[in-house]
């Protein structure tokens, strides 16, 4: 384990990439060359890496030095920063307004503190920019599966140090992202069988004209 929880030995690639990649591609669509995306929470940066080719400049940040290291290696022609984004000093504090559009996959679930989170990705995007995150999909259907077939305890990962600690809807979600100031706020199940997916997508956007 590094410090801040997670250790990476290689650039391997996780298995909810491949399930959650089509539709965080769709919801990049649109975005032109020339554009700096940026990937909180990059890990090893193998996700990012998916989106080369586009176009985009790209940037990663992650607090696992293990998984900086392996990115910087692996993908040199992608910049990372061991950094924590969503901090209100360093990386973001350096670049407020300036990045075009931010993903962030399967992350806040493991976040403390998400709206604090929500309101340095925000402040960090231009005006018209786009956030796009994905998290593990908890709705009534699901839950009650779980529970009548015994899953429940495995699922809330109570023995994985580091694990997730927050469990998201399509409605408690979607409510911290209105509240952070986000509209335009569009869905996607990722996974499995409808109402039963296994991981979310979503995807807000920063207004032109931040009243906030």
């Amino acid at each position: 384990m590094d410090g801040f929880g997670y250790a990476y030995s290689a650039a391997n690639s996780s298995p909810s990439h491949d399930v959650i990649y089509e539709n965080v591609a769709r919801f990049l669509e649109g975005v032109p060359p020339g554009s700096t995306v940026l990937d909180m929470g990059c890990g090893n940066g193998t996700f990012l890496s998916r989106f080369r080719g586009r176009g985009w400049r790209l940037q990663g940040t992650d607090l696992s030095p293990t998984g900086i290291e392996i990115a910087r290696s692996t993908f040199p022609d992608i910049e990372f920063f061991l950094a924590d984004a969503s901090g209100p000093t360093g990386y973001a504090a350096e670049r407020v307004g300036q990045i075009d559009a931010i993903i962030s996959t399967e992350v806040i679930e493991h976040l403390y503190d998400p709206r604090t989170f929500l309101r340095n990705v925000y402040d960090i995007l231009k005006p018209g920019g786009i956030f796009i995150l994905s998290t593990p999909y908890h709705g009534y259907l699901k839950s009650l599966l779980m529970a009548v077939t015994g899953k429940m305890e495995s699922h809330f990962t109570v023995l994985w140090d580091h694990g997730h600690i927050k469990f998201w809807s399509r409605k408690t979600l979607t409510f911290v992202l209105d509240e952070a100031g986000f509209i335009e706020i569009r869905f996607a199940g990722s996974g499995r069988f409808p109402y039963l997916w296994k991981s979310m997508v979503m995807c807000g956007r920063k207004p032109l004209l931040d009243t906030k």
